[in-house]
């Protein structure tokens, strides 16, 4: 049976494959067996943020020395640029091998798209693309059920000047001239994929005017991240099934705004965790993984006071965002090597959006 194992490793910069070098000198990864790389690197996580194509660069020539030709192209590097506050650094590796056991536990399925063409970006061509990705990843991880689906994480592409141009030379237009705007865009019709996917949301009520704009539209299980460094999608999908084997299992929340860490106790609850979801002592080791979304809400409110996040010229709102909810959580977990995405458009409610937690039983 297929068994699912999952590193959390830290990083000193962008290029820092140190760790991951350890761990499999230590036998402790199998590089053959590597499925997907998630990462944060210390960019500004915008349009120009070069880390995250620094990173997978030197992911990709790491792990082509232990795999046959080609094959390190196929690991889903998904790179989420922006460390801001105390947010670490970090790689978390995914792999996949053979054991016996029974199940159910933690299933990986992965899937890359076509090339997506600049005038179908933030709009139902791209939301079409990113549900058919979904449903392969699922069929990859041997999920037939939607709702042992956790967690969707999708790197998706965004729009540069010269893709724009391409798009014009060819007649057509494009959702957004604004290349900042475009990774908003990117974001939120890959989240509405996935929400198609997973029978959240059909995709016939959805209409072009509503991605971006109808906060009432929203997946509990997409996490989405824009980036310069590909022109396709890359989506890996994490769940339960019985058909692998294990110790790590994984469970999923959704916080209604930046501060509403309560859901999250109730997932390391169901995991075992102890009853008030505070990670103290030996606990802090069954953690394995926390991955998050944040976004600041729309109405520039929470919990009936003003916040600024949105207001902020030199500051990226995703990045005010990253912080804070990167701080609410390590609170409640005792560490910030934590994998909070900001941008969360159609990722949950206005201002809150999905967590999952991969744990050891």
């Amino acid at each position: 049976m297929p068994i699912a194992k999952v590193h959390r490793i830290s990083a000193n910069g962008p290029d820092d494959a140190s760790g991951i070098a350890r761990a499999i000198e230590q036998g402790r990864i199998d590089p053959r067996g590597v499925i997907a790389v998630f990462g944060k690197t210390e960019g500004n996580g915008c349009v120009n943020d070069f880390s995250r194509g620094f990173a997978t660069m030197t992911l990709t020539q790491f792990f082509a020395q232990f795999m046959p030709r080609g094959e390190a192209e196929r690991i889903c590097f998904v790179m989420s640029g922006g460390t801001e506050g105390a947010m670490a650094p970090h790689w978390t590796v995914f792999e996949r091998a053979d054991g016996e056991g029974s199940g159910p536990a933690l299933a990986i399925g992965r899937a890359h798209t076509a090339a997506l063409p600049p005038e179908h970006l933030g709009r139902a061509g791209q939301i079409a693309s990113v549900a058919d990705g979904v449903r392969a990843a699922m069929r990859d991880a041997g999920i037939d059920d939607p709702s042992g689906v956790h967690f969707v994480q999708v790197k998706c592409p965004l729009l540069t000047a010269q893709r724009i141009g391409d798009a014009t030379t060819r007649g057509e237009t494009v959702a957004t001239s604004s290349t900042l705007k475009s990774m908003g865009l990117s974001r939120a019709a890959s989240a509405l994929g996935v929400a198609v996917a997973l029978g959240e949301l059909k995709a016939e009520t959805i209409a072009d005017k509503d991605i971006g704009e109808n906060w009432s539209l929203h997946s509990g299980r997409a996490s989405c991240s824009a980036g310069i460094e590909l022109l396709g999608h890359e989506i890996v999908v994490l769940g339960m099934s019985s058909a692998w084997s294990g110790p790590l299992a994984i469970d999923h929340a959704v916080m209604s705004d930046a501060l509403d860490v309560e859901p999250v106790r109730g997932a390391l609850r169901r995991l075992g965790f102890a009853a008030n979801g505070q990670l103290v002592g030996a606990e802090c080791e069954r953690l394995i993984a926390l991955l998050a979304k944040a976004e600041p809400s729309q109405n520039a409110m929470l919990r009936g006071f003003r916040h600024t996040m949105l207001d902020d010229s030199d500051i990226s709102p995703t990045r005010h965002a990253r912080a804070f909810v990167c701080g609410a959580l390590a609170g409640l977990v005792g560490h910030a090597e934590i994998y909070v995405s900001g941008g969360a458009e159609h990722q949950g409610p206005d201002g809150g959006g999905p967590v999952a937690v991969i744990a050891t039983r």
